[in-house]
């Protein structure tokens, strides 16, 4: 079974971390501390899958995260596995009547929000009783978040949980009794295994708050089309950078917790697959976004130590390497930072990242039309006349699809498969801008 999901995942071996939580959690409770990018998502569910059993109805296992991003990453981890048993998704800002009905069928793993499991705990929509396995990922940042009273809450409510996993990609100082840790439970440490930490190199660049915009035009630049996410500790610097970049015509996408969830998500997708090679964001990113071509971290402003961690983390992700650029201002480093960057002096040549040569394709069906990516794949191929490598990613949501295109190839495909059905039905494809 191990050796098929390794393949689905296209991953040759589990890493030592990944086998010490897997044979742990046979036995007992464990709490699971690994760098940011380790690869902690598969080594909790492969002891959930090992747990689930076929011939039972209804949500055998629960997974608590603190973010909808992070609950949409899990679930598809999942099933990129190919486990062949049910998941769903609960979390603020998608349709509770969605939920509900999906519910109705229970998935045998369920991965949620704190504030969301909680509501339909308290309608009756799940059955807790036949919940026997907890995994509380980043359990720290739920803490942090304020999630406490919920997941006590929903933990209360839950009476025949066997086994817990807790994990966080931070030293966990305190665990509240509300947790309900087996005292004989297995603590795996590997925060401070090198084959474990990212590979990170930092370097910095020195400006002016007054020339700030304008070196961090220089740096994106100097990056050129490397996938980058530029970090910002406030909203209002997001908005700021999106308004110079949008002047100089530098194709980009925007992330933070004031935009509408699907708006969020459709800047992820067009991050995810090529549409975009830049992505400003704020600390919401920097947690629960599993996407490992990320060569590039740029902190136009600087966080506190633990922040600054998890940003990091985003790049050299499972053994790779990444580059983490710091804008200082007057070369000052935070004493936080033991290893001292490179700095740096940019080009004053500059010379704007290029397009990128992806463009978004919004298909307006999905899973639950029975549409599949093997159907968008034959559309977009067979009518569309495209050639493999024309097609990129494609992702697929329960009433909507989207699909990256060569944008030289993008209009003409559209109009091949404008007067085309998928499964005798005709569906609505646009461009996503």
């Amino acid at each position: 079974m191990i050796s098929k999901i390794l393949q689905s995942l296209e991953i040759n071996a589990l890493n030592d971390m990944q086998e010490a939580c897997l044979e742990a959690a046979k036995q007992k409770d464990v709490i699971l501390l690994s760098p940011t990018g380790s690869g902690k998502t598969l080594a909790f569910l492969l002891p959930v899958l090992q747990r689930l059993k076929t011939d039972v109805k209804g949500v055998q296992a629960l997974i608590l995260v603190p973010s909808r991003e992070l609950a949409l990453q899990i679930e598809q981890v999942w099933r990129q596995m190919g486990t062949g048993l049910k998941v769903n998704c609960c979390y603020g800002g998608h349709a509770t009547r969605i939920e509900k009905n999906n519910l109705a069928h229970a998935p045998a793993l369920l991965v949620g929000t704190p504030g969301r499991v909680a509501y339909h705990i308290r309608k009756e929509n799940i059955d807790a009783a036949t919940i026997t396995t907890l995994v509380l990922d980043e359990f720290d940042k739920s803490l942090e978040l304020g999630f406490q009273d919920e997941m006590d809450f929903i933990i209360q409510s839950l009476p025949f949980v066997e086994r817990r996993v807790l994990t966080s990609a931070t030293n966990l100082i305190d665990i509240p009794p509300f947790v309900g840790l087996a005292e004989e439970r297995a603590n795996i440490d590997y925060l401070q295994q090198a084959e474990h930490l990212p590979n990170i190199t930092l370097k910095a660049v020195s400006t002016s708050a007054e020339d700030k915009h304008k070196t961090l035009l220089s740096l994106l630049c100097f990056i050129g089309n490397q996938p980058t996410l530029v970090f910002c500790n406030h909203r209002e610097a997001v908005n700021r950078i999106n308004d110079m970049l949008l002047e100089k015509g530098i194709d980009h996408g925007v992330f933070h917790g004031g935009m509408e969830q699907h708006e969020r998500e459709k800047e992820l997708l067009k991050f995810r697959n090529g549409t975009y090679h830049l992505l400003i964001t704020t600390d919401l990113a920097s947690r629960g976004l599993d996407i490992p071509e990320i060569a590039c971290i740029v902190h136009y402003q600087l966080p506190n130590e633990e922040s600054f961690v998890h940003r990091n983390g985003r790049t050299a992700r499972m053994r790779a390497e990444g580059t983490a650029y710091l804008m200082v201002l007057n070369e000052e480093i935070p004493a936080y930072i033991k290893e001292k960057p490179e700095l740096i002096k940019l080009p004053t040549e500059e010379t704007l990242p290029s397009p990128s040569p992806w463009s978004t394709v919004y298909i307006a069906a999905g899973k639950k039309d029975k549409i599949n990516k093997v159907d968008i794949v034959g559309l977009l191929l067979q009518k569309g006349k495209l050639a493999k490598e024309e097609l990129g990613r494609i992702e697929v949501y329960d009433h909507a699809a989207f699909a990256a295109v060569k944008t030289n190839k993008v209009k003409q495909m559209m109009q091949l498969t404008a007067n085309e059905r998928i499964k005798n039905k005709k569906v609505k494809m646009e461009i996503s801008n």
